[in-house]
């Protein structure tokens, strides 16, 4: 059998350069080749000036790369070359469609690690200062997409806890606030949206969920939906 290389699944983080991990930063340096997601930042590719780059973003209700054939490519650079890196925003292991691409290089006897990132909720409450837990207000987290395959949106299951964190939850905002509504919570619940989080053009709203189901405007990156009263405003906090 020909030699294989390893792959590295390394989280690029929610955006910024300087938020990457260092081992993940020295990776990407010493790689010589980086297929990477759409969220993936030009400024994040300076970090591997030396590598082949190979796009393969998916992103939501947009043409992107099939996963199989993601997972063909990984397969195939692990054959033709020492140090592959998969370089995904966020955390490779959290809706980062991990589960697939390490059974096909596990299925091909390729050997694997993981680099974790900043997920973007943990750099979202940074960006907005607003712990997702809270003393006496909220010890349950939940970070949930309304979908866990194409074509099959699921509202019906919204987790039950203090605090929610919905990735890619723009087009589902209404959806989502009417389920909520319905299941009890208050109008009044403070609702945190912020769009390309960590990045230059970082945008932060703050409404109500009985606001947030009049929908959103349309975005233009991506967006995270923080749910919950441990987002209520500190008193002399200021509103940015």
């Amino acid at each position: 059998m020909a030699a294989t290389g390893k792959v590295y699944l390394i989280g690029a983080g929610p955006g910024a350069p300087d938020l990457i991990t260092v081992r993940g930063a020295r990776l990407l340096a010493q790689a010589n080749v980086v297929l990477y997601d759409a969220l993936v930042t030009p400024e994040m590719l300076e970090l591997c000036p030396q590598a082949e780059k190979i796009a393969v973003g998916k992103r939501s209700g947009q043409r992107s790369t099939a996963q199989e054939v993601i997972n063909r490519l990984l397969v195939e650079c692990a054959h033709q070359h020492a140090l592959v890196v998969r370089l995904k925003g966020g955390d490779p292991m959290l809706f980062g469609r991990a589960d697939e691409e390490l059974r096909a290089l596990e299925e091909a006897d390729i050997a694997v690690e993981i680099v974790p990132g900043i997920t973007t909720a943990l750099a979202a409450a940074a960006a907005t200062k607003q712990p997702l837990t809270k003393r006496g207000v909220a010890r349950s987290v939940a970070f949930f997409t309304s979908s866990t395959a194409p074509e099959q949106a699921d509202l019906e299951g919204l987790p039950h806890t203090d605090t929610m964190v919905q990735y890619m939850g723009g087009r589902e905002a209404i959806q989502t606030a009417e389920r909520l509504l319905a299941q009890g919570r208050r109008a009044d619940t403070p609702v945190v949206i912020i769009e390309n989080c960590s990045r230059d053009n970082e945008r932060i709203t703050r409404i109500t969920l009985a606001e947030l189901a009049h929908g959103l405007d349309q975005a233009h990156g991506p967006v995270l939906v923080m749910i919950g009263e441990a987002l209520r405003m500190r008193a002399h906090q200021p509103r940015g």
